[in-house]
């Protein structure tokens, strides 16, 4: 305690009035800290179980030419502006006309185009960011089971605990 809590005599006794303050209030308002954590495991528990519902992917015929069909767009954009740049040193002449024509493409298509690619490719990061970047596994992640932290955070919430006990049975 500081200075003052010496001077005036206050030690353990505003200590004890100080704790006895905060439960008081959490009676009327909840602990934050522990309604986040609360939340968090939820929400990992949901996800978790949402995960497996999906994580297995079909290997069919069909399946493997959609997965084959789905990795040609990179590969194509990179050796497609090379060969841009191969036609160019070849036929001058002709890379000229067709940029001509390029030049004539109205720009609310070059805005389409950019819209189509930039989609392409965010979702295509999003799903990897989903499946986390070093999942080669398609096994499904076991949903998380709540240990003795989420015990502790339920602390004297009987109405938690009791809803805890009946979901570990």
């Amino acid at each position: 305690m500081g200075l003052i809590g010496k001077v005036l005599g206050l030690g353990d006794a505003a200590q004890a009035v100080g704790q006895s303050a905060a439960r008081l209030a959490e009676v009327f308002t909840p602990n934050r800290t522990q309604e986040m954590a609360l939340s968090a495991v939820a929400y990992e528990a949901a996800l978790a179980e949402a995960g497996a519902e999906f994580s297995s992917t079909g290997t069919g015929r069909f399946d493997r030419f959609v997965n084959g069909l789905n990795r040609l767009p990179r590969p194509l954009l990179a050796l497609g502006t090379l060969g841009l740049f191969i036609y160019a040193m070849a036929d001058p002449a002709g890379f000229s006309l067709r940029m001509q024509g390029l030049d004539q493409v109205p720009e609310p298509l070059w805005w389409l185009l950019g819209a189509v690619v930039s989609f392409y490719f965010g979702a295509r990061e999003a799903h990897y960011f989903r499946a986390g970047r070093g999942a080669a596994s398609s096994a499904p992640r076991p949903a998380p089971v709540p240990g003795p932290e989420a015990a502790a955070l339920a602390g004297d919430n009987a109405a938690l605990a009791e809803w805890e006990q009946g979901r570990m049975r």
